[in-house]
Formats: C-alpha cells, structure tokens, sequence
C-alpha cells in the first residue's frame, strides 16, 4: 500500500554479482524520477549462484557505501522455486514463464494500477532507452518534455 498509484520497478539483487554494477543505473533512474511518482525497490535475492550471502544490514551498508544507494531494499526473500515470495509467484503467473527472473537484476515494472506493466531482464540496463521510454510513457510524459 505504501507504493499504491506509484510506478515501481521492482529488481531482485546481489552484491556479488557480475551485474552489481547496475545499483548506479538503478540510483539514477530513482533519483531522476522519484519526484515524479516513480519507486525502485531493490530485492536482495541469494537464488542465483548464491551472489547475495549477506544479512539485511551488511547489504544495505554495501549498497550506500558502493553506489549511494537510497532506494528502498526489502528483507531479503527467495525470487524462484516453492519458497518463492507471493509477488514473484503472482508476476509469474501474470506474465509466463519467460518472465520469470532468470538471474539477478531482472526488472518488473508495476504500473500505478498495480498491474505489470513490461518486464525487462537481467542484461537491459536501468537507464536504456527501452527503460527509459517505458518509465517516461507511464509517468505520462514523454523524453521531448524533459528537456
């Protein structure tokens, strides 16, 4: 309910990942857009090659310290198999079984009706064109007005 009329893109996490990188581009969309009515929130996941061993608080402190992070993390949660949380379950069912998480960093986007608006996986950087165009086009303005 915090997030509800919001755009949200929700990312699963982890701080030993060859795309932690993508923390920076997550921070700049946020930052770019948190005003707007826009949200991403980090999902620390440990599912995939154990990348996130780390407890809530060490992944926080790695995210602020390497990144500046500010965005919302959850608790750390598990994204794929039985014990996956209910709204990877539920997107899951939503979108197919081609828009499951695969690895870390794959990206749903959650339109203001809570619905999935487009999914995005791990290799598609925050702040590419696609993503960007995607945020803009439900934040009901377009690139032409940003400049």
């Amino acid at each position: 309910s915090e997030f509800r009329g919001k755009l949200v893109m929700v990312v699963n996490t982890a701080s030993e990942c060859g795309f932690t990188g993508q923390y920076k581009n997550l921070q700049t969309v946020w930052s770019r857009y948190r005003d707007k009515g826009f949200v991403v929130l980090g999902v620390p996941s440990n599912d995939f090659g154990n990348q996130e061993p780390g407890e809530e608080a060490q992944i926080k402190s790695f995210c602020e310290v390497n990144f500046d992070v500010d965005f919302p993390l959850t608790s750390k949660v598990h994204v794929t198999g039985d014990d996956a949380h209910p709204f990877y379950r539920w997107a899951s069912d939503e979108m197919g079984l081609l828009a499951k998480p695969r690895w870390n960093f794959h990206k749903y986007l959650i339109g203001t009706n809570g619905q999935i608006v487009n999914w995005f996986s791990t290799p598609t950087s925050p702040t590419s064109e696609k993503i960007i165009k995607t945020i803009e086009e439900h934040l009901g303005k377009s690139s032409s007005n940003n400049r």
